[in-house]
Formats: structure tokens, C-alpha cells, sequence
């Protein structure tokens, strides 16, 4: 059997989500009958100037770390030319580690990796698998890049050499079945294209109890309903709507403050909403917050792993959203970590989206239109007032997490997959 050589700009130690992500599979592959390496950069996500070990072996997986530019995430040009530099150093480490019956697992991160990963794999007589997080270039020209002739053209060209390195590939795995019927619109076969999505790990991430939560107390969540958002809130997103419905909220006579006898502080509102995180729109949005002069919302740093379960479970209901141009490019991974606290979601897309899909098939929580601020503030005052449709729709979705997106039962489904693959 052939060795598993997977590709990413970042893995273990670096705590980013396609990083984590990759992480639990390699190392959940090991040992079972298969020999993992992995390429990677020598770089950590929000440390760009950090210097990880060349090589070294990490639980069984020999981890090749290349040398690439440094510039960051935060400058659109560096970020460019970080890219430039990985696809040349992991083409030479490919060319070197490859052999004839090894697997290559080829993620998106930096990019439409595949275009490199396949001219190499047939010239090795290796299988390319495609792990596509997301699809570009669409989700690029979606996000405002591509104007003008000669962007149109060179679009044009990615179009090509992406879509014929999918069609050449072994296998195309994709996060669920509005990216799979984006591919199939581009002419990849069905039969190359399989649904994995992503997951959370049900062992770390639990259900716990508002009264047995000990970050509720710590952040001042008290007897308040809370809205939770957590992670990356960036281009993917917006928060327009979310302001709307704050402010609705913030102004309904209807919901009245929670009353506070222990204190003189002002009481706590009924209604109270918790961003965890951060990412591009982050400061933005906190900046509106402030200049509406909103006061029903809380911020909060990204949390380590090991609180995910508290962080998560301090919500009553979480939110996710994407813009619907985005449906199909696109699957918010934050939705798996939210069914295995056992929260409901309210999705603010697509009607027909990824999430809102899976949220109306396991009724597991409400989508929303982005926009709809009334709809975001009425779906969020009907939980509240029935708080024992949102404990069911919490469990429900703690359910469909064990059956589908718990790591367990993902890994099943990649090793079934690799068993094909070799």
C-alpha cells in the first residue's frame, strides 16, 4: 500500500481551521495500515515570521515543512507572493517525496493546489485526491477580484486549468451537495465527485448546562438569552443584518430587561448577543456596535480548544452566515462545532443553502434571509420565548452530529474513500 502524502499550507502545531482540520485526519489515519507525510510550510497562520522545524516525525507522520516568503495574511501582495513561493517549493518537494502508488491529498490552501498537484501526480503515477474547502476562482471573483479584460482573461484561464485538473483526478471530495452540484455544472463527473463534509470532535466539543457553565458566569451572560456568533467573521459574511436585528431588538417593548435586585448596575438585557472571535469584518462591525451605541453585545477573544465546549455552550442559539453568491463555493465549517454543543443555529443565507438544508432535514434550527433583520428578530424571539423548542432543536442537532459530523464518523468515510484510492 502506498503512502498518503497530504499538501497544505499549514498543519500541526498551528491551531488555524484548515490546519485543525487536517490535523485530526492525518493523525487519525496513522497507524491503521497507512504510512502519512505531509508538505507543509514552515510557518504558523497568525505567526507568519515564526520559523517551524524543516522536518520531523510527529506521531508516525513525516511532516516536510518548506520554505516560503513571509510576508503574512494581512497584505494582499505578500499574501500573493506567498503563495507564488509555495506552490514552487511544494512542486519541488512533490517531485522529490512522491512515488509511484502513493496517494497525494491535495487541500485548498494556498488555492486551486490541484493545477500543481496533477501534471505531478500522473508524471509519478500517483492518485490525486481533491480536498476542496473551497472553489476557486469563483469564491476570488464573487469577493470583488476579477475586474477588467485582462482579469476576465486570466479568470478564464484558471477556469481551465482548475476544472481539467478536477477531471483528472482520482477523486474530488467536496463539503457537501451544493459544491458537488457546482462541479458536476462544470463538467467533473459525478462518479469523481464525493461528499465528506467537515466535522468536530463530539469527545471535546459537548453539551453543557447554562447552570454548570462556568464561562456564562465569568462573561456575564447571568439569566439572559444569548445569541451567540463564534469564529471568523470576514469577506464570506456580513453583519448588516445582524446590526438590524440588534438594534430591533434593542428597541421592542416587548422584550423587557431581565431585573437584577443584587445590583444597582443597570439590568440585563433579555435578549443579549456574544461575538467570540474575530477575522476581517470583526472590527467593523465592533465599530458599528459602538456608533449605534448598542448596548445588548458582547465581544470576546477566540477561545483555546480545550473551552470549546463552555464557549459554544454559553450560547442559546448561534448564528452563521453566507452570502448567497457564495452557496456551492462554500460550506461555514463553525456549523459542526455548533451541533456538537447541542445548540440550535439560525443561518442568514440562502433559502436553499448548504446549512439551511441540513438545518430544515435534522430541525435543528431557522434560516433567515440575509437583509432580513425583522426575520433575524423574530426567529430569535420565538426561540426565546419557547425555550423548550430550542432545547430540542439542540438536541436534535447533537444527534445529527454523532450520526454525521462527529471526527469519528468522518474518518470512517475518508479511510473507505483512500481504501478505493490504492
Amino acid at each position: 500500500m502506498g503512502r498518503i502524502v497530504f499538501i497544505n499550507r499549514y498543519f500541526y502545531p498551528d491551531h488555524s481551521a484548515t490546519s485543525q482540520m487536517l490535523s485530526d485526519i492525518a493523525f487519525g489515519l496513522q497507524g491503521t495500515g497507512r504510512t502519512v507525510s505531509v508538505i507543509t510550510s514552515r510557518q504558523r497562520y497568525d505567526a507568519p515570521e515564526e520559523q517551524l522545524a524543516a522536518y520531523e516525525t510527529v506521531a508516525g507522520i513525516d511532516i516536510h515543512r518548506i520554505r516560503t516568503s513571509r510576508f503574512g495574511r494581512h497584505n494582499l501582495v505578500g499574501r500573493a507572493v506567498d503563495y507564488i513561493t509555495f506552490y514552487i517549493s511544494s512542486a519541488v518537494a512533490l517531485m522529490r517525496l512522491v512515488r509511484s502508488g502513493d496517494v497525494i491529498v491535495a487541500k485548498t490552501d494556498p488555492p486551486m493546489l490541484s493545477v500543481l498537484a496533477a501534471p505531478i501526480a500522473k508524471l509519478k503515477r500517483a492518485r490525486l485526491v481533491n480536498w476542496l474547502q473551497d472553489v476557486f476562482p469563483e469564491v476570488a471573483q464573487v469577493l470583488g477580484m476579477g475586474r477588467g479584460g485582462i482579469s476576465r482573461s486570466v479568470f478564464s484561464l484558471l477556469y481551465w486549468l482548475r476544472d481539467r485538473s478536477l477531471k483528472a483526478a482520482g477523486a474530488n471530495v467536496v463539503l457537501g451537495e451544493r459544491m458537488k452540484e457546482h462541479l458536476i455544472a462544470h463538467g467533473v463527473a459525478p462518479e469523481k465527485i464525493t461528499i465528506i463534509p467537515n466535522f468536530a470532535d463530539g469527545t471535546l466539543i459537548t453539551a453543557v448546562a447554562r447552570e454548570q457553565n462556568p464561562l456564562r458566569a465569568s462573561w456575564g451572560l447571568e439569566d439572559s438569552f444569548v445569541v451567540a456568533y463564534s469564529g471568523n467573521l470576514g469577506r464570506a459574511h456580513e453583519y448588516l443584518t445582524l446590526l438590524d436585528a440588534i438594534a430591533r431588538l434593542e428597541k421592542d417593548p416587548q422584550v423587557p430587561p431581565q431585573s437584577n435586585a443584587q445590583t444597582p448596575s443597570p439590568p440585563m438585557p433579555r435578549i443579549l448577543w456574544l461575538f467570540i472571535g474575530g477575522g476581517a469584518l470583526y472590527e467593523a462591525f465592533r465599530a458599528e456596535v459602538t456608533k449605534h451605541g448598542l448596548t445588548s453585545v458582547r465581544f470576546e477573544p477566540y477561545q483555546p480548544r480545550e473551552r470549546l465546549a463552555q464557549s459554544l455552550s454559553a450560547g442559546d442559539v448561534h448564528l452563521v452566515s453566507l452570502r448567497p453568491e457564495l452557496e456551492g463555493l462554500i460550506v461555514p465549517s463553525k456549523f459542526y462545532g455548533i451541533a456538537a454543543a447541542g445548540r440550535p443555529t439560525i443561518f442568514i443565507g440562502h433559502a436553499d443553502g448548504e446549512i439551511a438544508r441540513l438545518l430544515a432535514q435534522n430541525d435543528c434550527g431557522i434560516t433567515v434571509g440575509e437583509g432580513d433583520g425583522a426575520g433575524l428578530a423574530n426567529a430569535i424571539l420565538a426561540l426565546a420565548d419557547a425555550p423548550q423548542r430550542a432545547l430540542a432543536m439542540g438536541k436534535n442537532a447533537r444527534a445529527a452530529f454523532e450520526k454525521h459530523w462527529d471526527k469519528k464518523a468522518v474518518l470512517q468515510r475518508w479511510r473507505a474513500l483512500l481504501d478505493e484510492s490504492q
